[in-house]
């Protein structure tokens, strides 16, 4: 199969290379998924996941990618709940070869059935935002039904989940973004929509939640329209401190209680 490697950090973008490999084997639990789309996070190039694996010891050449979309081609010993010939999606082990290739083995628990009027390109953009958006709303955030949500970025990849799954669950929608994102994030289910770069935020009063992906000034000014009480989520993949970069071990969440 066609599969893209990487084999050195510092040579970023320009150490992947498009090289033949050997189809993956199912192992206990496994499926082997036939990649019909894929997507790829930039920064995976800087994750330890991508180089090495749970004990630290370097795993490369290692195929990079984790979300995707496909057809089930084959079932490992004892797996169940998925059949051949199924088309699915989802989220491949950070510390596996990933989805930057024709075929993929993964555990089926990560993979959910992909509905058939829904394309592979949708699906494999879900995963990583999807996720981000949830636990950050209703794991972290513990959204309730009736309660209101500031939802930066309200068109974009994350944000626009976000706008969906409040909606969905009963919250009061504030989007923000650009003045040309309105109509988006409209259509998104945003109840209101603040353009960030001519509003001002604070006029949006209190709210219950406040999902920040931006970060900076931004951040803060959301921490102040927080009701007493209320919860501003955070979401980061890493935070640099001058020349090092530190990684959070378990998650990329910090909610904080405003009081």
């Amino acid at each position: 199969m066609k599969a893209i490697i990487v084999t050195n950090q510092a040579a970023g973008f320009g150490g992947m290379k498009l090289v033949d490999r050997p189809e993956p084997q199912p192992a206990i639990n496994d499926v082997v998924v036939e990649v019909h789309a894929s997507g790829f996070v930039p920064t995976e190039l800087e994750w330890p996941s991508t180089w090495t694996d749970r004990r630290e010891q370097d795993r490369t050449p290692s195929i990079p990618g984790h979300e995707f979309a496909g057809i089930v081609t084959a079932l490992g010993y004892g797996t169940t709940g998925l059949s051949v010939g199924q088309r699915v999606f989802g989220l491949a082990d950070w510390y596996r070869d990933g989805s930057l290739a024709e075929y993929i083995a993964i555990e089926a628990r990560n993979l959910a059935p992909l509905p058939g009027d829904v394309d592979f390109k949708v699906g494999a953009s879900l995963p990583i935002s999807g996720l981000t958006a949830w636990q950050g709303l209703f794991q972290h955030g513990r959204l309730q039904a009736g309660q209101s949500v500031l939802a930066h970025g309200a068109a974009g990849a994350v944000g626009s989940l976000v706008v969906q799954l409040a909606r969905e669950a009963g919250a009061y929608v504030i989007g923000t973004g650009r003045a040309a994102d309105r109509q988006k994030a409209l259509d998104f289910g945003a109840n209101e929509f603040v353009d960030l770069e001519n509003d001002a935020l604070k006029d949006v009063g209190s709210v219950d939640l406040a999902f920040d992906v931006i970060g900076g000034d931004i951040q803060k000014q959301s921490a102040a329209v927080v009701r007493a009480g209320g919860t501003l989520v955070l979401s980061s993949a890493r935070r640099r401190l001058g020349r090092k970069t530190v990684w959070p071990s378990t998650s990329l969440w910090r909610p904080i209680v405003v009081n």
